[in-house]
């Protein structure tokens, strides 16, 4: 394996590629992209494993770019990925990449209009970036005029894979899959990157050399299996379930917390709505990430969020993996994740490149069994929170915070009570315009 002593020229890596990466300030390859990038180029197929963080996207968009730029014609590529926000992310990097060659990138995402999608993906792009929900709408709804180009692409990506070959993506992946052209020395190169190397994953390289597949090259590099960072501070609160937003609200208004750019997860998009509005209305500047909202409000929540203009980003797991967000100071856990990996990828967000980082895990009287899980993957105990000095949450919480919050609570019901009757109101109003508009065209 390459060290990070190599340089992207000494991979053979075209120019105007290495020029590319340079105007992104991308000039050593990190140790998956030094890995990867030689025997995706000689044509093999690759299972890349490396932690969230480590440029496992431009690991496998460079040497597709670079053999694309020999013959830049239909659809050349196929990049698959579970969420929208990661899809957005993968099109960006693309996008810069493959700027001096004219790049065509077609993006397939969910809360976009689907003719104007079916419009792009017809006119033959050089990649396709999709999630496999609206790639599979396209495959069964769109036509065989719009869908065709997918059926000669040369290689395929998944996009945290093991999240991909999950029972959740199955269905879909499949249609997906079906499409596309086969595996093998003749067919498709597939290219796997994940930041947790499952043992699904790690299946698929025991199909090398069967029905004629091609060499397939396996690189682990600090996946997150063994990725919980040195840097990062662990630990739970122990609260009954009922006191859970005002302890939130008293945790992040101490003077230690007060100014920290902080993620707080969810389990449920119900819980990540309700909070923002409980937290906005305690003065927070906060936002949302989560799959109820429009998707021009995902992006500009990640926006502000990035921006610094909100420092609160509630969120469920589509936060969790993958996503370039440059700083995050604390790690709030609301609700304890039921898979002990997603703890894993959702206080990976903190603690990276070797700076400080805090997570602090709510754990109720229902939740120890899944602490105890936790513990037992990442093979270390979770310390108890230490309160700062001079400050008594418990304290605080009973005396100041416990009937405030609650007030709040209730008005941050009513404001989304109200949100979903005006909702109603429109969508009522916009059915009754096209029932007249279709009586219109029948003379009625």
């Amino acid at each position: 394996m390459m060290t990070t002593s190599a340089s992207f020229s000494s991979l053979n890596i075209d120019k105007w590629l290495v020029d590319s990466l340079s105007a992104m300030a991308i000039r050593k390859p990190t140790p998956i992209q030094a890995a990867c990038i030689p025997p995706i180029l000689a044509g093999k197929d690759c299972i890349g494993g490396s932690r969230t963080g480590s440029g496992k996207t431009v690991a496998f968009a460079v040497p597709i770019l670079q053999q694309w730029a020999k013959d830049p014609f239909g659809v050349f590529a196929v990049v698959l990925t579970p969420t929208r926000e990661l899809a957005i992310q993968i099109a960006e990097q693309f996008t810069a990449l493959g700027a001096p060659q004219n790049l065509k990138i077609c993006l397939l995402i969910g809360g976009v209009d689907m003719r104007t999608q079916a419009l792009s993906l017809g006119t033959r792009p050089h990649v396709v970036i999709a999630t496999p929900g609206r790639m599979a709408d396209h495959i069964h709804s769109s036509g065989e005029d719009t869908i065709c180009g997918l059926r000669r692409a040369k290689i395929v990506v998944l996009d945290e894979a093991d999240r991909m070959l999950s029972e959740t993506f199955a269905q879909d992946l499949g249609d997906c899959l079906e499409v596309l052209p086969k595996a093998g020395k003749d067919g498709r190169q597939t290219l796997l990157f994940t930041a947790t190397m499952t043992e699904e994953v790690k299946m698929l390289k025991e199909l090398e050399g069967r029905e004629g597949r091609r060499e397939c090259f396996v690189c682990e590099v600090e996946t997150d299996k063994v990725a919980i960072p040195p840097t990062l501070d662990q630990r739970y609160l122990l609260l009954n379930s009922f006191t859970r937003e005002a302890y939130l609200h008293t945790l992040l208004s101490t003077p230690g917390n007060e100014n920290k750019s902080t993620i707080v997860f969810t389990n449920r998009t119900e819980t990540a709505n309700l909070l923002t509005h409980i937290l906005r209305q305690l003065g927070h500047r906060v936002t949302a990430l989560h799959s109820q909202l429009a998707q021009s409000d995902r992006i500009d929540s990640l926006g502000r969020f990035r921006a610094e203009a909100a420092r609160i980003l509630v969120a469920t797991d589509v936060a969790s993996r993958g996503l370039d967000i440059p700083v995050v100071e604390l790690v709030v856990n609301y609700d304890v994740p039921r898979d002990p990996d997603d703890y894993i990828h959702r206080v990976g967000r903190t603690a990276r490149a070797g700076k400080a980082g805090e997570a602090i895990t709510f754990v109720s009287e229902r939740d120890v069994a899944l602490a105890e899980n936790i513990e037992t993957r990442i093979g270390t105990k979770l310390e108890k929170y230490v309160d700062e000095p001079g400050v008594s949450l418990e304290g605080r919480v009973v005396r100041e915070t416990l009937q405030l919050v609650s007030e709040k609570k209730r008005v941050a019901k009513m404001d989304i009570d109200e949100g979903r009757n005006e909702m109603g109101k429109r969508k009522r109003k916009l059915v009754e315009k096209a029932n007249k508009r279709k009586k219109a065209v029948r003379g009625e």
